[in-house]
């Protein structure tokens, strides 16, 4: 039988789903919230792209599943309203690979 992974998106701001649309995350499943069933369901291969709370981070983890944090250098000015795409690519949003272990 043939394993799948997925990709799952994690967020609920519009400008954050278009701008993964145009750097080609056309296969993300896009999600609001990853609810316990969904991480419980999570494993190795399976990406999960957001920027989620260092406890969940974990446990996406922990579960063999690779955590890619969405990042973004906001200003001050900008802290505290939902940003479009255009903005995110002007504060320079990336995706970056963490591997987070509780201790």
């Amino acid at each position: 039988m043939l394993e799948t992974t997925r990709t799952l998106f994690i967020t609920r701001h519009p400008g954050a789903r278009e701008w993964a649309r145009r750097h080609g995350h056309h296969d993300a499943i896009l999600l609001d919230h990853l609810d316990p069933a969904t991480i419980a369901s999570l494993g190795p291969g399976d990406r999960v792209l957001g920027t989620l709370p260092v406890h969940i981070a974990g446990e996406v983890c922990r579960l063999g599943a690779r955590y890619f944090h969405l990042s973004i250098d906001i200003p001050p000015e900008a802290r505290g309203r939902n940003l479009g795409a255009e903005e995110m690519e002007a504060f320079g949003a990336r995706l970056e690979e963490y591997r987070v272990v509780r201790v």
